[in-house]
């Protein structure tokens, strides 16, 4: 696909605001929603229903606000990589047509926003906050050291229900935990089909991904990594001993993940692939709606 390209700023103040909204991926918010999603399962299952406003509208922009310095970070981690792959050398960092001085001076803002929610919360999430900076840090060089970096990813996005359980009861009980893992295996199924559109771009330039990893055994690695991820949403629902309608929940997206692994058995294109990966958007809201439905009954 030919690079596309991008008018320069017309704005008289001469700030690239067009440059700046696609290096936060203003056009796509798809990440926000998966980070997003897991600290909503926090918070309604240890507030046991609807979480109040308030932590819903600090989780809510915290997430934007976290996801958005997250892709800053990759993209000033994989500027040379970009480069090289069809898909993202258009990228504001990748073309040249932002600095690093100007992605550090957004991603600075963007960090000083995100710690200024904390002081709207208890303590406690104060201390496990800038855990939550470290992992979004590693993340981007984690394909450069281990074969399945969507694991890390993972880590990261499940660190958001951590957090959002600890806002909750500011303490850490057994459900959050499988939250958190089922969250990080989550990311490893839905990050590897993302993966499937940058194989022989990553196998070229020596980037690690799952997709390469699993290869062939692609469908299976997928398949394990849900499966997981059922077993441990199960789980969690088990412990705070909810109703049958969250378990029918879990059986539904059992057949749909079924069908997207049966899927991977065949050559993906990347296009199939990329509507795969968003899907998962709303598994992550039928699991949400499974909550909510389990708890009042």
């Amino acid at each position: 696909m030919a690079a596309r390209s991008w008018p320069a700023s017309s704005d008289p103040s001469g700030v690239p605001w067009s440059a700046l909204a696609r290096l936060v991926r203003l056009h796509n918010q798809s990440g926000t929603y998966l980070l997003l999603l897991p600290t909503l399962w926090a918070l309604v299952l240890a507030s046991e229903g609807f979480p109040s406003l308030h932590l819903l509208a600090i989780f809510v922009t915290g997430s934007f606000l976290m996801r958005s310095a997250g892709v800053i970070l990759n993209d000033l981690a994989d500027q040379k990589f970009d480069r090289q792959v069809a898909r993202t050398k258009i990228r504001p960092l990748a073309s040249g047509e932002l600095s690093r001085p100007q992605a550090f001076l957004l991603l600075g803002l963007l960090l000083v926003l995100a710690a200024s929610l904390l002081f709207l919360l208890n303590p406690f999430v104060w201390w496990l906050a800038p855990i939550a900076f470290l992992l979004a840090a590693l993340y981007p060089f984690s394909k450069r050291w281990i074969h399945i970096p969507q694991a890390m990813l993972g880590v990261a996005f499940g660190w958001g229900a951590v957090m959002a359980w600890a806002a909750v009861r500011g303490q850490l009980d057994a459900p959050v935990w499988c939250l958190f893992v089922a969250t990080a295996a989550w990311a490893v199924a839905y990050d590897t089909i993302y993966a499937i559109q940058d194989q022989e771009d990553d196998r070229r330039i020596g980037v690690k991904s799952a997709a390469l990893f699993f290869g062939q055994s692609i469908g299976l690695g997928v398949g394990t990594a849900l499966i997981i991820m059922l077993c441990l949403l199960g789980t969690a629902g088990w412990l705070v001993e909810i109703g049958w309608a969250y378990y029918a929940t879990l059986l539904g997206l059992a057949l749909f993940f079924s069908i997207q692994v049966c899927q991977l058995r065949e050559s993906i294109a990347p296009p199939q692939a990329f509507a795969m990966f968003r899907a998962h958007v709303w598994v992550g809201v039928a699991v949400l709606i499974g909550f909510l439905a389990g708890l009042s009954n």
